[in-house]
């Protein structure tokens, strides 16, 4: 469960929010403080005011993994199996655990054959799924992904999106401006002016932005 009580940072009010769902997607207008929602869950930010709990802790308790829009910001080491071994060697696993748990975070997100590659050489999506890779190594508890898949082609984020689905964490909280990726969520959540407009099941709240352009073009069409 996510808990948000009187939360008050930079532009962020929200002053009473519980979410008890795995699948989790924030979407809103630029500017609507989604980024910073997510930083201040991830922990990286510590809120000025309020509290937030994720399964009953805060988040410097809690096994996080975080992929950013940008992964080139984020990737420290020059070979890909480096990178993606940084979080098991940081917690002192033995190198057999470490080679088993790269080999299956790899395969998860399908980059097993880039395992000896130089990061530098790869493409942007290709960095990303290493990112992600990286974010899930360790088991995280909860999976938070800041418009990770903004500059993706559409099989690089079908890539990620399948990955998340697999993931074991109790909860993935996703930025996206993807609404037919929002659409698949198990709960969703609108921001506007750093408040939660909305927020429900895909249903409850695109019914809400049935005129607007955050309305899921598939449903559209289906509909």
């Amino acid at each position: 469960m996510i808990r948000i009580v009187n939360l008050r940072h930079r532009l962020i009010d929200i002053p009473d929010l519980t979410v008890d769902a795995r699948h989790i997607a924030v979407i809103g207008p630029n500017g609507s403080g989604k980024t910073t929602l997510l930083a201040v869950c991830s922990g990286i930010e510590e809120p000025r005011r309020g509290t937030v709990q994720l399964l009953g802790r805060p988040p410097s308790a809690v096994r996080i993994g975080w992929v950013g829009e940008f992964p080139d910001r984020t990737l420290l080491f020059s070979r890909v199996y480096d990178e993606i071994a940084s979080s098991p060697r940081f917690h002192h696993r033995s190198c057999r655990e470490t080679d088993e748990r790269v080999r299956a975070a790899a395969t998860q997100v399908g980059i097993s054959h880039l395992l000896e590659k130089k990061v530098s050489a790869l493409s942007g999506g290709e960095k990303a799924l290493v990112a992600l890779a990286a974010a899930g190594v360790d088991d995280p508890e909860v999976l938070i992904l800041d418009e990770a898949d903004s500059h993706l082609d559409a099989g690089t984020a079908a890539c990620v999106q399948s990955a998340v689905q697999k993931s074991t964490a109790a909860h993935t909280l996703w930025c996206t401006q993807s609404m037919d990726t929002a659409a698949l969520a198990d709960y969703v959540l609108f921001m506007a002016g750093g408040v939660v407009r909305h927020h429900g099941t895909p249903e409850e709240v695109f019914t809400r932005l049935e005129e607007t352009c955050f309305y899921p073009t598939m449903w559209r069409i289906r509909r």
